[in-house]
């Protein structure tokens, strides 16, 4: 039986989402296989990483009693040689698990931008989901424009800036900038996080002040995009590696003006869907599949796939389009190598399964890995006799 550690938690500002995503969407399944020995890996927000059954059962984060629990057990110690290997002790004993395959369900920072996956490469362990590269481009949304533009695909015009630059100029010359060069209402956004936290919309100069503020509070890179008229936001799901499969197109609903951010997503049920009958999922209500043309879903439909082969992502990811209904083009907007909750409702209505869903990541993980093994990567010289 494999033995498959699902690491969530995290020092992040998604870390109550990678909770939900690991325990519902990933550990849940994978044990309903009788598969797998699932191994869950805590990392609290001090950074410590800790193993324990109990953190298998949601009902412990949702008790408030975590913290307490947590300094009742030791932090466990991590080998990274010959493969993945967690060290704990159980009551007066030392164990070790050694690992067979590592189901990231860390969003955001130091997970999800590439962070984990470096550590996991270095361990020479399979993993599902986008490796290295592929997770620090993608979760870096100025990076993701620029590659997209590189490639002759559409983006709206947009503007970036550091941290750094608050030391030459002030936040209110920054905006005059943004002011003289993009046509507002834009979008404010910390370049580096998900569940739009941190982004603002704004109409006006003083509102951009406040907002490239709250920005930089996030993050040292900033990201300002004008907004696409006459908007239908999409996102499209796919999972695989050299061959992607797109599952629906789906379409948040919103009323004009509105958009997901953190509250609208995860607090309120996304009740901003103006009593259509439509699908609530974890991040709300939404069309699945997009309720438009033929012609116009297939356009987005391609474009997402053409991103995902272009940004070489690999396992799982979402594509997130913007459309000018009408002038009917696509936009790219953004991608997420970690889905919220796998977008297991979207597969889900697509024909595939949360527990068959999973199967398949770890089949395309496992694929990838061997692939991977089979590229030279050691190369031997007498460099060092010179010396």
């Amino acid at each position: 039986m494999k033995t498959v550690l699902v690491i969530f938690g995290g020092q992040s500002t998604e870390h109550d989402i990678s909770i939900i995503t690991a325990i519902n969407s990933i550990i849940k399944p994978l044990e309903m296989t009788k598969k797998f020995s699932v191994v869950p890996l805590y990392i609290a927000k001090n950074g410590n990483w800790y193993y324990h059954p109990r953190l298998k059962d949601l009902s412990l984060f949702r008790s408030g009693q975590v913290d307490k629990f947590l300094s009742k057990i030791e932090p466990v110690k991590i080998g990274l040689s010959q493969g993945l290997n967690i060290f704990y002790r159980n009551k007066i004993k030392n164990q070790k698990i050694k690992v067979d395959l590592v189901f990231p369900a860390l969003h955001g920072t130091k997970g999800e931008d590439g962070a984990l996956m470096g550590l996991l490469e270095m361990a020479n362990v399979a993993y599902v989901g986008c490796d290295m590269p592929a997770s620090a481009v993608a979760m870096n949304k100025v990076l993701s424009k620029q590659l997209a533009q590189v490639n002759q695909i559409d983006t709206s015009e947009f503007m970036w800036f550091k941290k750094a630059d608050l030391e030459d100029q002030s936040l209110e010359k920054i905006a005059q900038k943004v002011k003289s060069k993009l046509k507002f209402p834009l979008f404010v956004k910390p370049a580096h996080l998900g569940s739009s936290i941190g982004i603002s919309r704004v109409k006006e100069l003083p509102d951009l002040i406040n907002a490239i503020e709250l920005a930089f509070y996030y993050d040292d890179l900033v990201l300002i995009e004008e907004e696409v008229p006459n908007l239908i936001e999409v996102t499209l799901p796919i999972i695989g590696n050299q061959k992607p499969q797109p599952a629906y197109l789906e379409r948040p609903l919103l009323k004009a003006g509105d958009f997901f951010d953190f509250k609208t997503k995860y607090l309120s049920g996304g009740k901003k869907s103006g009593g259509q009958k439509t699908d609530q999922t974890s991040q709300g209500y939404s069309e699945v599949p997009a309720k438009l043309d033929k012609k116009l879903y297939k356009q987005a439909e391609d474009l997402g796939v053409k991103v995902y082969k272009i940004f070489s992502l690999s396992g799982i990811a979402r594509v997130d389009m913007l459309i000018d209904a009408k002038l009917q083009k696509v936009y790219f907007n953004e991608i997420n190598p970690l889905p919220g909750s796998l977008y297991a409702h979207n597969f889900q209505k697509f024909g595939i399964s949360n527990v068959d869903l999973v199967i398949q990541l770890i089949d395309l993980a496992f694929d990838k890995f061997q692939d991977n093994q089979a590229v030279q990567k050691v190369f031997s010289t007498n460099y060092l006799t010179q010396f």
